[in-house]
């Protein structure tokens, strides 16, 4: 359907396959809010035609706890709610936003970590595809259930002994935070404020433009190399609770680091455990 190993999409593109009929792509709406309310009431007010609706926080991602506020799935439970969903073995998956594209990389990584391939993101999410005059729909979808099963490892993860040893080891773990929260000037959401010593800080939004659009695989390779990416260094990225996190994986895999690993307890994660170091300050400490 798409050719290459770009894990983006554009809306033309999407709606060109859509259109075919020809084994069309399972569409997942994953809008979210970081502290809600979930995206469901977005999602009843318009959406993709035939895309279903799936919970990050609670079908994507595992309970709050000491894993941190959004921990890996229990893959049982993934598996049915991908099957719920319509997700068949083989088949591709579309996932789209609100437009920041952090929801949508966070479930692109979750099935792509769950074994599951090919999967894309549309690129700037549902504004993208209002923008282009595509059509939407209020009509709930009833999905064949899917056969996908769930096999995890399908990327790689870091826990918070790997991300510490990557950072402090001759590896590059990004920051993906914005700086404020990186130097521990400001936690608005932790309790606890700083870094894990060694980190480099490379906020993720600057892997976007104005639109939320993620920039090309050139201007990515530069930026990454701008921060001290080699291509013999061992990277991954945390962020708050690995959401953010995932958008930078996404982006190194666009740049072609398809070996990026996510932290994904992240700081909520590190924090639990008072043993852990805290850095704070400009430099990775």
């Amino acid at each position: 359907m798409f050719v290459g190993d770009d894990p983006i999409v554009e809306a033309g593109t999407l709606a060109a396959a859509l259109a075919a009929g020809r084994e069309p792509p399972t569409l997942l709406d994953v809008r979210w809010r970081l502290g809600g309310p979930p995206g469901l009431a977005d999602y009843r007010a318009g959406h993709l035609p035939g895309a279903v609706f799936v919970d990050l926080d609670a079908e994507l991602c595992g309970p709050p706890g000491s894993g941190g506020r959004h921990p890996l799935p229990e893959p049982a439970g993934l598996q049915v709610a991908l099957r719920a969903a319509g997700v068949r073995a083989g088949y591709p998956v579309v996932v789209y936003d609100g437009g920041d594209g952090l929801a949508a990389a966070r479930a692109w990584w979750t099935l792509r970590w769950a074994g599951h391939r090919p999967v894309w993101v549309l690129d700037g999410g549902y504004p993208a595809w209002l923008a282009t005059g595509q059509p939407v729909t209020t009509e709930v979808p009833a999905p064949v259930p899917g056969d996908v099963t769930v096999c995890v490892g399908g990327l790689p993860v870091l826990d918070a002994t790997a991300a510490g040893r990557l950072a402090g080891r001759g590896g590059l773990l990004f920051d993906v935070r914005t700086p404020e929260r990186y130097r521990g000037e400001a936690e608005p959401v932790d309790p606890v404020a700083g870094h894990i010593p060694g980190a480099v800080n490379l906020p993720t939004g600057v892997h976007v433009d104005e639109a939320g659009r993620l920039h090309d695989a050139a201007t990515l390779t530069d930026r990454f190399v701008t921060a001290g990416l080699r291509p013999d260094t061992p990277v991954g990225a945390y962020c708050g609770s690995g959401v953010t996190a995932a958008h930078t994986v996404l982006a190194l895999h666009r740049a072609g680091r398809t070996d990026a690993a996510l932290y994904a307890g992240s700081w909520s994660e590190w924090i639990t455990d008072p043993q852990r170091p805290v850095a704070t300050g400009e430099a990775p400490g």
